[in-house]
């Protein structure tokens, strides 16, 4: 990337802060939240490639507990990722991406008090955490955001930094049918296709190449699902043991719950799946229970599953949102059910 000279448009305060905050940082580190996906990692390259284009001293991390990243984003320009903290860290000014409160990134190190944290984020609940806050609701994804920013430098787009983008932007956007795909989407996209992005390509990379033993696991997941309040509720679940018997990866569930929400008559739709260490076993708590990721998803305007990830401790959007816990099956069900049928009475 080249550097311009000048900048378009009036900024916003916070984005004008954010602006100077990082112009003036030296040294910073960028993060995103567990269990990346397409919008964070794309969030995280180009971030980190803008900075370093600044002449800013960047990190891009990622803890050893999340890598691999998801196979289909293995494409993009990783290979600087680091999973180790810095022994200077201390000195480093945080930059987290897409992450709706601070525990959403794994690496309590990066939570500590006192400390410099930059938050951009496009989450609506997002708890502006930071000591300078970019967190803007209406748009279709943080990789938006960051686009915004290089703008805002004057900062000219390569193709790497353009195909992150664009991965970020299908993927938050759901190929851009998702109710959060605004008109500013589209001028992003018609942009980063004259950077040179190869619009078929990407789709290949990130939505075809399908391993195997990722279509075995949603076979099982398939096979688990259950329907409650005259399907008002679909869920499914994914055990340890689904993984092993498929040989599939953590990361292999992304995706599977959009089965899940298509099903006719569905208002809301959940995936239950344990949580997995680094030697691919159930993740326990202290006293031995296992951890589920509990992704959500909204078939119906008059359910906001970012409120029910609340009440157990996560976030998200309206649409789409989740949180972990160590819920059994039953109670956790119960809590599914009767949070739906508080939103369904009062809408």
């Amino acid at each position: 990337m080249t550097v311009n000279t000048t900048s378009e448009g009036l900024l916003a305060a916070d984005e004008a802060r954010v602006l100077e905050e990082l112009r003036s940082a030296s040294k910073l580190i960028v993060a995103t939240h567990e269990n990346p996906d397409g919008d964070s990692l794309g969030s995280l390259v180009a971030m980190h490639e803008l900075l370093t284009v600044l002449g800013k001293d960047s990190v891009m991390f990622m803890d050893a507990a999340e890598l691999p990243v998801p196979y289909q984003y293995r494409f993009l320009p990783l290979d600087r990722l680091v999973s180790e903290l810095p022994a200077d860290l201390a000195e480093r000014t945080i930059v987290l991406l897409d992450c709706g409160n601070l525990e959403r990134n794994a690496a309590e190190a990066l939570q500590r008090p006192g400390g410099q944290i930059i938050n951009i984020d496009h989450h609506h609940d997002n708890t502006r955490f930071g000591t300078a806050n970019l967190v803007v609701p209406g748009a279709s994804c943080t990789a938006e955001i960051v686009w915004e920013l290089i703008h805002a430098y004057g900062v000219e787009l390569t193709l790497p930094v353009a195909e992150a983008l664009y991965v970020a932007l299908v993927t938050d956007t759901g190929c851009f049918m998702y109710e959060n795909t605004g008109p500013r989407a589209h001028v992003m996209a018609a942009e980063l296709i004259d950077a040179g992005v190869d619009v078929h390509g990407i789709y290949r990379r990130v939505y075809e190449g399908v391993p195997f033993a990722k279509l075995q696991l949603l076979a099982r997941m398939l096979a688990h699902i259950e329907r409650y309040d005259d399907g008002g509720l679909t869920v499914s679940t994914l055990a340890v043991e689904d993984f092993e018997a498929a040989g599939a990866e953590e990361s292999y569930s992304e995706g599977m719950i959009d089965q899940l929400r298509a099903v006719r008559g569905t208002a809301m739709a959940g995936l239950v799946r344990d949580r997995l260490d680094g030697a691919g076993a159930a993740e326990l708590t202290a006293d031995g229970r296992r951890l589920r990721k509990v992704s959500l998803r909204a078939s119906d305007d008059r359910v906001d599953v970012s409120a029910v990830a609340r009440v157990a401790g996560g976030g998200g959007h309206r649409a789409a949102a989740g949180f972990t816990t160590s819920l059994e099956w039953e109670p956790l069900v119960a809590l599914l059910r009767e949070q739906l049928a508080l939103q369904l009475r009062s809408a």
